[in-house]
């Protein structure tokens, strides 16, 4: 196979925002070889953030769930991994020629491994305490190559703790004004408001982790973080900002979700998900955490519909007696909902892979591509289903 010669990364970051500043009417940035993009240098787009600041609601919509259909990803059989060799990179548009997909709705980007929260089923596990991280101008490389390639529309920048990372107005200023997406952050919302305050003209939702009411949360998570996650909610309704939150479900706040959706309710949360635990990361060291009576779920769902409650509330399928619905013939499908890249670049298209090292693509922050690196343990060849959501 031949490989088409690529420009340096930078150089190509360097052409894309001045084409795009031209496209948009901004004023061409002036981005130096080898140096971050410099989104402040955007005069017209920092003015147009200072108008939107002053009517924060202005330009917000709100925004509903989205139910992806069952899939199971599907690629070429590999009986070993021994004796695979690093594959070059594979130009553009790998994971069509690999897949068929030739459309991925949103990229899930962890900017970073590091978190000013150890929770106790936190799927990163000991990588919390790894330095991986992508920086601004590679964060803006990848969320450019997944428009232009794939035609992403959303990108949900999260971590670790994505308000952790120092260059995080400058990225999602990017992925606003320069590539014209949508912008969501998923956040434990502890100590948030100065970055939140710069940064909501340019965020569509904010989606807040909570993992039960009061102490329930804060034995989860941290000391102090059920109030501070209720503050950070209030001030995104102040700020005109639209607000989510998430949930995993686990023994001890399996029966407080309807309490929790209530309040979140009232501080004008439109969206609670509810997520499965899966024993991965920190909740290998913590069994007790896991629902192992499938019949609580069933009375979930019910505690649920019962509550006739004015937040929409999204449940994992898993969280039913009978678990996720199984395609009888998995799915050839030409488009799906999501990407996720960790902070090394290993990209997985399905939930139940995050965690687990079985991506079969990588992004090469240096060379600016995606790279098909398959292995008898990634989800193509083990044709790992994709999480489905749904309703109670």
């Amino acid at each position: 196979m031949r490989y088409a010669a690529t420009e340096p990364a930078a150089h190509r970051l360097r052409v894309d925002l001045a084409d795009n500043s031209q496209r948009l009417g901004h004023d061409p940035p002036l981005v130096e070889h080898g140096l971050k993009p410099d989104i402040h240098a955007f005069n017209r787009t920092q003015l147009r953030c200072a108008e939107q600041a002053h009517h924060p609601g202005a330009s917000k919509r709100s925004r509903t769930s989205r139910t992806a259909s069952h899939t199971r990803l599907r690629g070429p059989t590999v009986n070993s991994h021994d004796d695979l060799p690093r594959l070059k990179p594979q130009g553009a548009n790998v994971i069509r020629e690999t897949t068929g997909i030739h459309k991925i709705k949103m990229l899930y980007l962890q900017l970073l491994y590091r978190c000013n929260f150890a929770c106790k089923h936190c799927f990163h596990g000991e990588r919390l305490q790894h330095a991986d991280a992508f920086t601004a101008e590679q964060a803006c490389n990848l969320m450019r190559l997944m428009q232009h390639q794939y035609g992403t529309e959303v990108v949900t920048l999260l971590g670790g703790e994505p308000f952790a990372h120092k260059d995080l107005p400058q990225v999602v200023r990017y992925a606003k004004h320069t590539l014209g997406l949508d912008v969501e952050i998923c956040s434990n919302g502890y100590r948030v408001g100065r970055t939140l305050r710069a940064i909501a003209p340019c965020v569509d939702l904010l989606r807040i982790s909570l993992e039960g009411v009061g102490t329930t949360n804060d034995h989860i998570r941290r000391a102090g973080s059920y109030v501070a996650a209720l503050e950070s909610l209030e001030l995104a309704k102040d700020l005109g900002v639209p607000t989510g939150a998430t949930l995993t479900v686990n023994r001890y706040n399996i029966g407080e979700v309807v309490e929790l959706a209530g309040i979140l309710e009232s501080l004008g949360v439109t969206q609670l998900k509810l997520h499965q635990l899966r024993p991965v990361g920190n909740a290998v060291l913590h069994p007790d955490m896991l629902v192992t009576d499938p019949a609580d779920y069933a009375r979930l769902r019910l505690q649920v519909r019962d509550a006739q409650l004015g937040i929409e509330v999204v449940l994992d399928e898993d969280l039913s007696e009978d678990g996720a619905p199984v395609c009888a013939v998995p799915q050839v499908r030409g488009d799906i909902d999501r990407i996720e890249s960790d902070p090394r670049g290993a990209l997985t298209m399905s939930c139940k892979a995050v965690g687990k090292d079985s991506h079969a693509f990588w992004y090469d922050k240096d060379a600016d591509q995606i790279e098909y690196r398959p292995s008898a343990n990634d989800e193509l060849t083990l044709a790992i289903p994709d999480v489905v959501y749904g309703h109670a």
